[in-house]
C-alpha cells in the first residue's frame, strides 16, 4: 500500500512542480493538415499537454510553425483546456517550367533555381528563385529582362510553377566616359578597356554589353596602362554604370586620378648571398635611370633576377624591389634586395576543369614538377605557357599549403573553349580578284594538343589544297613534329606567261632553343612543273617548260621578343632560313632568306616599324629554275605590280625573276582621329629594294641592281566583314622596264 501511494505521488510530481495554480493544457488538437502528421505539428510547438497556458509560448509556437516553411497559414486558439492548432499546408510543386526564354536554355535556368518537383512551395522561395533568374540574365547582358511567376493549382494541394520570361534585348553600352584624364584622350583609354561601345557595325562584337565583372577587369587594365607609362600614383576613383531610362543601354563612367609623371631615378642591387656578384646582374635590369616609370619593367626585372639567381644555384630567393618616391623631383629610386628565401617545395600539382584536354597536355607546359623547389618566376612562366596553348578561355593558378610546412600545392583551374573551326572565306583583291577558301581545323585533336587542318583556296592567281598535321610534343619531348601534303597551282600568265604546279609533302620537326628563340628542320619532296606558255612567250620561259622533282632539307631559326604578338608596339623579331636542294631529285641549289622587324612607339597611339627582308639562291652545278627564283611586287613591294620589279625579257616584257632580292620598309602607323571602336588606322610607308642577278645572260634581258623606292599612304580597317586594306603608293625611283601600281586594295572575310 505504501509502495502504490509512492508510485502515484511520483507520477504526478512533474505536473505539480510545473503548476503555479493556473489552468494547464489538457490536449493539443491539430486540424487542416492533409500530408503532415499531427504529431509532426505538435513536435514543433513549445507547449505540451499538462503545461500551464503561457501566451509567450503560444506565440513562440506560432512563429516556429511558420518558420518551417510547411504552412501558408497557422492559427492557434484555446477551447476550454485544449489548444486547437489549425494549419493551411503549403502546396507541393508538381513541376517547374519556363516560358518565353530562347537566349538561355531551360537546362541552364533549371540549374539555378532551388524549387524542384516534390518540394514545398512557398512565396519566399519563389522570390528567391526569381532573383536568381534575373541575375542569370544580367550576367548574360540582358538587364531589361523581366520574370513573372505563375502558379497553376492542381488537385491534392499540388501546383505547377511557371516562370514567364521576357528576355528583352542585350543591354549595350551607349557611351564610355572618362573624367580626370589629362594626358591621354578618351579614345585612347577606350582602346585599353575591354568594354566596348555598342555600334551597329560591331555585329560580331562580344564585349559591347554591360558586365559588372568586366568593369572590375577594366579598372585593373587602366591601372596597368598608367603604371606602365610613368604614373606611379594613378588610381581609379570610381567606375560607375548607369542604366538608361528605357533599360536598354548603359552609360559607363570612369573617374581617374592620374597623378604626376615619374621617371626612374637611382637603380641599385644589394645582396648578402656569397655566390652572387651584383655587378654581374646589372645587365638583367630592365628599369634604367632616366626612363619613364614602368611597373611592368619592375616585375620583368624581378623575374630576370630570379632566373639569374637560379643559375647561381639559389632556387630559393626573395627579391624585393624597395621603392622610394622623390615627389619633389618626380623620380622613383629602386633597390633590388636579393635575399635567400624560405625553402619551399612543390607538393602536388592539381588540375581541374579540363574535361576534354588530357592532364599531360597541361602538365608538360609547367616549368615545375612535384618535388621541385618552388619558384615564383617559373610558376608565372608556366601560367603564360598554358594560356599560350589557346585551348582555354580562362586559366587560374593558386597555391595552398601542402602536407608539410615546407610544402605548397599548386592548383590549376582551367575553363575549356572550343578549339575546332569550320570556316568559309571570301574576299577580293586588286591582284587576285575573287578569293574563296574553305577549311576545317582542330587545334586540340582528341584532347592531345595536336593540330589538324584541311583547306582549299581558289583565286584567279592561285589554287591550293593542303592537309596539315602537327604534334607539339613528339615522343613526349618538346619537339614539334608534323607533315604537310599540298598541291599548289600558280597562274603567272598575266605578267610572266607561264603557270606552275607543285605537288608534294613536307616533314618538319622543331624545338625551342630559349625563352624567345626556336628552331625547325624540314624535309620536302615535290614535283614541280612549268607549263602554259604561248608560242610568243620569252624564249627563256619556253626553255624552262617541263617537270622536275625537288628533294630538299632546310632549317629555320626564329627569335621574337615583342609586347604583343598580334599587334606589336615594342620589340623585334628575326627569322633566318636556309634550304638545300639536291638530296636526290633533279634540282640542286642553296637558298638563304632572312627577315628582321623592329617596332618602337613614336608617341601615344603611334608605332614605328623598320623591316628588312632579303634572300639569295644559287644553283649547284646548274642554273636556278624559273619557278625557284624570286618575284617581288604587290604585297611584297608596294608601288609595283606583282613581279613588277626585277629581270625582264626586253621584247616580251615577261618577268624572269632574280637570284637576289632585298626589300626594306619604314612605316609609321597612327589613328585617323576616328572613334577607336571603328578599328581604322592609317600609315605612311617607304619601301626600298631590288630584285637582281638574272640567270639569263646577254642579249634581250633587262636587269638592274640599282635600288627602287616607293612611298605611299595606306588605310587598314578591321571591319566586321574582315580586314580591309587600301594602299596608295608611287614609285619615285624605278627603272624604265619596271611595272608600277599606284593603288592596291584587299578585302577578305571569314565566317
Amino acid at each position: 500500500m505504501i509502495l502504490v501511494l509512492a508510485g502515484a505521488l511520483y507520477g504526478i510530481a512533474p505536473v505539480m512542480a510545473q503548476s503555479t495554480g493556473g489552468p494547464v493544457v489538457g490536449a493539443i488538437e491539430v486540424t487542416g493538415n492533409q500530408r503532415i502528421e499531427s504529431d509532426t505539428v505538435r513536435s514543433y510547438m513549445t507547449l505540451r499537454p499538462g503545461a500551464e497556458f503561457d501566451d509567450s509560448k503560444i506565440d513562440q509556437s506560432l512563429k516556429t510553425l511558420f518558420s518551417t516553411g510547411l504552412f501558408a497559414d497557422v492559427t492557434i486558439r484555446r477551447e476550454g483546456n485544449n489548444l486547437v492548432v489549425n494549419v493551411v499546408e503549403n502546396p507541393i510543386i508538381n513541376q517547374v517550367a519556363f516560358e518565353g526564354n530562347s537566349a538561355i536554355k531551360d537546362e541552364a535556368l533549371d540549374a539555378e533555381v532551388r524549387l524542384k518537383p516534390r518540394i514545398v512551395y512557398t512565396r519566399a522561395r519563389v522570390q528567391e528563385d526569381l532573383k536568381r533568374i534575373i541575375e542569370v540574365y544580367r550576367r548574360s547582358g540582358r538587364f531589361a529582362a523581366t520574370v513573372e511567376p505563375k502558379v497553376i493549382q492542381l488537385p491534392q494541394n499540388r501546383v505547377d510553377l511557371v516562370f514567364e520570361i521576357r528576355e528583352g534585348s542585350v543591354t549595350g553600352i551607349r557611351q564610355i566616359y572618362f573624367i580626370g584624364n589629362r594626358r591621354f584622350s578618351d579614345s585612347r583609354l577606350r582602346s585599353e578597356v575591354s568594354t566596348q561601345v555598342s555600334r551597329w557595325w560591331n555585329i560580331l562584337a562580344s564585349r559591347d554589353n554591360y558586365d559588372p565583372d568586366r568593369l572590375v577587369f577594366d579598372r585593373e587594365q587602366l591601372r596597368k596602362f598608367y603604371l606602365s607609362r610613368g604614373y606611379a600614383d594613378f588610381r581609379v576613383v570610381s567606375a560607375v554604370a548607369e542604366l538608361t531610362r528605357d533599360r536598354e543601354q548603359f552609360f559607363v563612367t570612369f573617374v581617374v586620378d592620374e597623378g604626376p609623371l615619374y621617371e626612374f631615378g637611382t637603380i641599385d642591387i644589394k645582396t648578402e648571398l656569397e655566390k652572387i656578384d651584383p655587378e654581374l646582374l646589372r645587365e638583367k635590369i630592365k628599369t634604367l635611370s632616366g626612363d619613364l616609370y614602368n611597373a611592368k619593367l619592375i616585375d620583368d626585372t624581378v623575374e630576370e633576377l630570379t632566373f639569374a639567381a637560379g643559375e647561381y644555384g639559389y632556387a630559393f630567393v626573395d627579391i624585393r624591389p624597395n621603392i622610394k618616391r622623390q615627389k619633389n623631383e618626380r623620380k622613383i629610386d629602386i633597390v633590388y634586395q636579393i635575399n635567400e628565401g624560405p625553402r619551399v617545395y612543390v607538393d602536388k600539382i592539381n588540375i581541374e576543369g579540363n574535361v576534354r584536354t588530357l592532364d599531360r597536355v597541361i602538365r608538360r607546359e609547367f616549368r615545375l614538377v612535384e618535388g621541385d623547389a618552388f619558384n615564383a618566376a617559373k610558376l608565372n612562366r608556366s601560367r603564360s605557357r598554358i594560356r599560350g596553348l589557346d585551348f582555354f578561355g580562362n586559366v587560374e593558378i593558386t597555391q595552398t599549403p601542402g602536407e608539410a610546412p615546407d610544402r605548397t600545392s599548386i592548383n590549376v583551374e582551367v575553363k575549356e573553349k572550343s578549339t575546332g573551326q569550320l570556316s568559309f572565306g571570301v574576299g577580293f583583291s586588286s591582284t587576285e580578284s575573287l578569293i574563296a577558301d574553305v577549311s576545317i581545323a582542330e587545334r586540340n585533336l582528341l584532347g592531345k594538343g595536336q593540330f589538324l587542318r584541311a583547306s582549299a583556296q581558289a583565286s584567279d592567281l592561285t589554287q591550293q589544297y593542303q592537309l596539315s598535321f602537327s604534334e607539339p610534343y613528339f615522343l613526349n619531348r618538346p619537339l614539334a613534329a608534323g607533315f604537310d601534303l599540298f598541291n599548289v597551282t600558280n597562274d603567272y600568265t598575266d605578267f610572266a606567261s607561264f603557270r606552275t604546279e607543285q605537288t608534294g609533302f613536307t616533314l618538319s620537326i622543331g624545338a625551342p632553343l630559349s625563352e624567345y628563340a626556336g628552331g625547325r628542320l624540314r624535309y620536302s619532296l615535290a614535283k614541280d612543273s612549268i607549263s602554259g606558255a604561248p608560242v610568243n612567250a620569252s624564249p627563256f620561259i619556253l626553255a624552262a617548260l617541263g617537270s622536275d622533282v625537288t628533294s630538299l632539307v632546310g632549317y629555320r631559326y626564329t627569335y621574337q621578343d615583342v609586347d604583343d604578338e598580334l599587334d606589336p608596339h615594342r620589340g623585334y623579331t628575326f627569322t633566318f632560313l636556309q634550304d638545300f636542294a639536291g638530296l636526290g631529285g633533279d634540282v640542286k641549289y642553296v637558298r638563304t632568306e632572312g627577315e628582321a622587324k623592329y617596332f618602337y612607339p613614336l608617341g601615344e597611339e603611334v608605332v614605328g616599324n623598320l623591316g628588312l627582308v632579303s634572300g639569295y639562291i644559287e644553283g649547284i652545278g646548274q642554273r636556278v629554275r624559273l619557278n625557284d627564283r624570286f618575284f617581288k611586287g604587290g604585297r611584297t613591294f608596294r608601288g609595283f605590280k606583282t613581279a613588277g620589279v626585277g629581270p625582264r625579257d626586253e621584247f616580251t616584257k615577261d618577268a624572269l625573276g632574280g637570284q637576289i632580292y632585298y626589300v626594306g620598309t619604314a612605316q609609321m602607323t597612327f589613328p585617323l582621329g576616328l572613334p577607336e571602336e571603328f578599328g581604322i588606322l592609317g600609315n605612311l610607308f617607304t619601301d626600298a629594294g631590288a630584285v637582281t642577278k638574272s640567270v639569263e645572260k646577254g642579249f634581250g634581258v633587262l636587269s638592274s641592281s640599282s635600288p627602287r623606292v616607293a612611298v605611299g599612304v595606306g588605310v587598314a580597317w578591321e571591319s566586321p566583314f574582315g580586314p580591309i586594306r587600301l594602299d596608295f603608293a608611287k614609285a619615285v625611283v624605278k627603272e624604265d622596264f619596271d611595272e608600277t601600281e599606284a593603288f592596291r586594295f584587299d578585302v577578305g572575310t571569314r565566317f
